[in-house]
């Protein structure tokens, strides 16, 4: 698809949208205007440069956003950028609660998006935690002092797999909780298999 280009998909979702529809209208003008390519990914309006997603369209109940891929590397000078949750490390929002809004920030909007292709075009990355920098709950180290082939099952997972258990096992405020999970997924570490295998 040429380089500004409407999406019919995005034509679509637009249309479908029951809530932040002109919010949503005006947002995508803003990055066409600068010199994004319109695409769909992720059932979201999504903006590329040379095949690299820049940032996407998307509304909660509460407020639509723009969300930066790479929006750790923004500088926010203007103190926008929300993380959504504490385990996302790549991306930030832009959150909208009126169009008021978004036409009364569209410079600044436009300040953020060119930072973000900017990023882009230097090929900087983020540098994402690695697993073993999440912590390991106790009640897993007990499981594994317990039962040694379950730490081995656990090490030949795929990184990706092991911090997905990590965060899993980790969410739960009461240890018998935590103990239920690692005990319900014992046999899928086992067996070698991810959360969701």
């Amino acid at each position: 698809m040429a380089d500004n280009k409407m999406n019919p998909k995005v034509d679509e979702f637009l249309n479908a949208a029951k809530q932040w529809k002109e919010e949503y209208k005006k947002l995508r003008t803003i990055i066409l205007d600068c010199q994004l390519t319109e695409d769909f990914k992720w059932g979201k309006p999504c903006y590329t440069l040379q095949n690299e997603n820049i940032v996407l369209i998307h509304g909660f109940k509460e407020y639509c956003a723009l969300l930066f891929i790479k929006g750790a590397l923004l500088k926010d000078s203007n103190s926008l950028l929300v993380q959504q949750t504490e385990n996302v490390q790549a991306g930030r929002q832009i959150r909208f609660t009126s169009l008021q809004e978004i036409e009364e920030l569209e410079p600044v909007i436009k300040d953020y998006i060119y930072e973000a292709i900017e990023i882009e075009k230097a090929g900087l990355q983020i540098d994402f935690k690695k697993t073993a920098e999440f912590p390991v709950p106790e009640e897993l180290q007990a499981k594994f002092d317990e039962l040694p082939a379950l730490k081995t099952a656990f090490e030949a997972l795929t990184p990706g797999r092991q911090r997905a258990y990590l965060f899993n096992f980790s969410q739960p405020k009461q240890s018998k909780t935590r103990v239920a999970r690692i005990e319900k997924y014992t046999q899928k570490i086992l067996e070698g298999k991810g959360l969701d295998d």
